[in-house]
């Protein structure tokens, strides 16, 4: 059987190199985490919330075996193309995606045995809600594993953000920062009451840490992920006629951070949540 496996790819085959290098640097470090805790098994029905373009939608389907259904639940219909492109050139047959969102998964209820979300609940509308489809859609005693960054998450960044608009007396901005992290990063203890509230047992919880760490400020600004994932949210913070002179003072008091440091480091604490539907 093992002999008869498909090999010899064509390194110079794009489609394949395409998507080769399927595994995004902000995904790996929470989604490790969360792999070390999934169990595969046989005749499962797993459902991966928020798999973006494929991972680890992908790894599970391949880890899980053929016996396995896999459902993928995202409303990115983009990054779900190119997810199709991967699930095609692995020749993964037990996959099935669904355009959705959390709060309202399109499967019925009590079918699946395993959801994952690889930091992909703390950015839903209304976690409260998403939790509630989660519990409807699971077995009893089936397995809710989730990663998530916590609220200091780029803490380094943040406190020089605060210092500026303190500078500039600008209070309601920083109650908007406030806010802005509030809803991207809610509270464990808020997490944990929302499980709890839908019939959950919490079973483990593990906390972890990687970095970013840049030259400077320019460069941190610079780099495509902070540009495409982060930065037009820090400037909705700011009123749109002081966004120039804010980020330009913020920027110059991280280049003298780096300066005196040798460098600039942004933090990513992140937990991993493990919990059983009772």
């Amino acid at each position: 059987m093992t002999t008869s496996l498909p090999t010899g790819f064509n390194l110079d085959d794009y489609g394949l190199i395409s998507v080769l290098d399927e595994l995004p640097f902000w995904s790996a470090p929470f989604g490790i985490k969360l792999l070390e805790k999934v169990i595969p098994g046989k005749n499962m029905n797993v459902l991966d919330i928020g798999f973006g373009t494929g991972f680890p939608l992908t790894e599970l389907a391949m880890r899980f075996g053929d016996t396995c259904k896999v459902y993928g639940l995202d409303p990115w219909k983009t990054a779900a193309a190119r997810a199709r492109e991967k699930i095609i050139s692995f020749g993964i047959k037990n996959v099935e995606l669904l355009d959705g969102v959390a709060e309202n998964i399109p499967l019925q209820s009590q079918i699946i045995d395993l959801v994952v979300s690889n930091n992909g609940l703390n950015n839903v509308a209304d976690l409260d809600k998403a939790l509630s489809e989660c519990a409807r859609v699971l077995k009893t005693g089936g397995q809710l594993v989730f990663t998530m960054n916590l609220k200091d998450t780029m803490i380094e960044f943040y406190n020089v953000m605060q210092s500026v608009l303190t500078a500039h007396g600008l209070t309601s901005a920083i109650d908007a920062m406030i806010q802005h992290i509030y809803q991207k990063r809610k509270p464990l203890e808020e997490v944990n009451s929302l499980l709890l509230k839908h019939g959950f047992s919490v079973n483990s919880i593990e906390h972890d840490q990687f970095s970013y760490t840049f030259t400077d400020g320019t460069t941190m600004f610079r780099h495509f992920f902070i540009r495409l994932a982060f930065l037009d949210a820090w400037k909705e913070i700011v009123p749109l006629e002081k966004q120039e002179m804010i980020f330009n003072e913020i920027e110059t008091e991280i280049n003298q951070i780096a300066d005196k440091e040798g460098f600039f480091r942004l933090s990513i604490p992140f937990v991993e949540i493990g919990a059983i539907k009772k």
